[in-house]
């Protein structure tokens, strides 16, 4: 039995074989079930998920037209950023924002992660980050 995270972001696609292709060739997610009858399948990657449906109508709350998703990013934590770039770069697949290292303060500590973000077929902007450390500051710097 697949084990289901409590917040699942489930993506109205265009295209399921084309979304299908992307997800699970070009980043490495791995099909958990699918219903092909409602062209719907659970993808996970790591400790990630993501739920795809194509188009049907349902769920709909306003005009959906590309890119989809305007307004949210998701980030998606991965163990080996490195590897999964170079996938992205050898399908390639165009990056938005190129693999870089930033720092993101949270209260009186910096988290710093590797980085790098793409838009799916459907312009879903998707971060990819590989958490590298954190850094105490100085309140006084804050």
């Amino acid at each position: 039995m697949v084990r289901l995270n409590t917040l699942i972001p489930e993506l109205t696609v265009s295209d399921i074989s084309r979304s299908l292709y992307f997800y699970l060739n070009i980043l490495s997610f791995e099909l958990e079930y699918e219903r092909k009858e409602n062209k719907f399948a659970m993808l996970s990657l790591e400790d990630s998920q993501i739920m795809i449906e194509e188009r049907n109508g349902n769920w709909e709350t306003g005009n959906l037209i590309y890119p989809f998703g305007r307004g949210i990013n998701f980030q998606i934590v991965v163990n080996n950023i490195d590897k999964l770039y170079t996938n992205v770069e050898v399908h390639d697949y165009p990056i938005k924002i190129e693999l870089e290292e930033n720092w993101y303060r949270a209260n009186n500590k910096l988290l710093g992660q590797k980085e790098f973000l793409i838009m799916d077929p459907d312009g879903y902007l998707l971060r990819f980050a590989q958490n590298i450390g954190e850094r105490e500051i100085a309140m006084d710097n804050i």
